[in-house]
């Protein structure tokens, strides 16, 4: 007999195939969406998390660089681009962004995010520059660069396919993409959303490029809009764990709740705390091939981050040093977090704080007594509290039985 009651009976067959290890459908994704039982749903998310990261809780030092923000794009949910000429914009040329490097920069950083506006004023060479210059200067640091729609509008730029583009930038020092660009993966969502970006096609087959040229990548889906379906979002979440089923290529998952666009937005511009904590949930269990799934604090809060370490999250982003994007559309959080905080929001969610790197490779795991305790030595990666497969889920249906 369980040890906690499920206040919805639709929920008990999808509970049967998640004890099993049994792969979820597009219509259990929409029970789990529609059902009263937030907590069971959170439960159940919970349990996949552990058996995939035991209680390991993951996060990294790293920096945001937005060489530029104008855009040729007209995205309906962004307030971070601006046109040509236009008040506030701007372009930093490379050495530009190595200065805003070295003004920000600690010995701790060992990723650099750097994502921007379609800036059609400057040529491709721009954009392969300023990878270049920070691999340069910097050697140890991962160069986490440009999105699959940014990676498009190269191609479309420089007139050079896409993998060519691609190969260009690794030999430059590109060594994964962030996530961004692919929104919701609908092309009625994107003809309203954002019809001068990427393809739902044209963005998973950047990504597919990369996984065969080696590259590992993240994958974001951008939820809360006025005009998405539920049926969307999970359309979405299969895309992309079919081409992880391809590939192998995908690191993690990024929910990213979208923001208003003012400051001053009332609370009803916003996603809810349970939208979040569901679709975090949700998306932990429907993509059981993918290892993490990030809870963006930029987005949803740091509290709420943290809770959603529960619900299935596993990972924790990063520090930022200076976020600008989702802040530019009303963001509400820092733009930038300690590592000492980030210890210690894992450690209050009772988790294990792992500080990694872009690969989820470990840099140290943190003890029990606060962020200022020393650190034990790490493993090469942390052992799960529960091995994968057909044991683990029966060993997990005995504990839950």
């Amino acid at each position: 007999m369980r040890d906690w009651a499920v206040l919805d009976p639709a929920l008990e067959p999808i509970i049967d195939k998640v004890l099993a290890g049994r792969r979820l459908s597009v219509e259990d994704g929409l029970v789990l969406y529609r059902s009263p039982d937030l907590l069971t749903v959170g439960r159940l998310a919970d349990l996949v998390n552990r058996r995939l990261n035991g209680d390991y809780a993951y996060f990294i030092e790293n920096m945001y660089i937005n060489p530029t923000n104008v855009c040729e794009a007209s995205c309906a949910f962004c307030g971070f681009k601006r046109k040509p000429g236009e008040e506030g914009a701007y372009t930093m040329m490379p050495e530009d962004v190595l200065q805003y490097v070295r003004e920000r920069m600690n010995p701790n950083i060992r990723e650099f995010h750097i994502v921007g506006g379609h800036n059609p004023l400057v040529p491709f060479d721009y954009y392969v520059d300023i990878v270049r210059t920070l691999k340069t200067h910097y050697p140890s640091v991962t160069i986490k660069a440009y999105t699959a729609a940014e990676i498009v509008f190269f191609s479309k730029l420089s007139g050079r396919p896409v993998e060519d583009v691609l190969k260009i930038l690794i030999d430059a020092g590109l060594e994964t993409l962030p996530g961004g660009g692919a929104e919701i993966l609908s092309e009625r969502y994107r003809r309203k959303m954002s019809p001068d970006k990427a393809t739902v096609d044209e963005w998973l087959s950047v990504h597919r490029t990369a996984h065969r040229l080696g590259l590992k990548t993240h994958a974001t889906m951008l939820y809360g809009s006025p005009i998405e379906t539920l049926e969307e979002r999970l359309e979405h979440m299969r895309l992309i764990r079919e081409l992880q089923d391809e590939t192998g290529g995908f690191l993690v998952f990024i929910p990213l709740a979208m923001q208003p666009r003012s400051v001053t937005a009332g609370i009803k511009k916003r996603t809810s705390a349970f939208d979040d904590l569901r679709t975090i949930a949700v998306a932990r269990l429907m993509l059981d091939n993918v290892p993490h799934i990030k809870s963006y604090w930029i987005n949803i809060g740091t509290q709420l981050a943290q809770l959603s370490l529960t619900f299935g999250a596993s990972d924790l982003h990063g520090t930022l040093v200076e976020e600008r994007i989702s802040h530019a559309v009303g963001a509400l959080t820092q733009t930038a977090l300690t590592r000492d905080e980030l210890v210690w929001l894992i450690q209050g969610a009772g988790k294990i704080p792992v500080e990694r790197d872009t690969f989820y490779n470990v840099i140290r795991i943190y003890g029990p007594d606060g962020p200022s305790a020393s650190n034990r030595p790490a493993p090469s990666s942390p052992e799960p509290v529960e091995s994968q497969g057909p044991a683990a889920s029966a060993s997990s249906a005995r504990r839950m039985a």
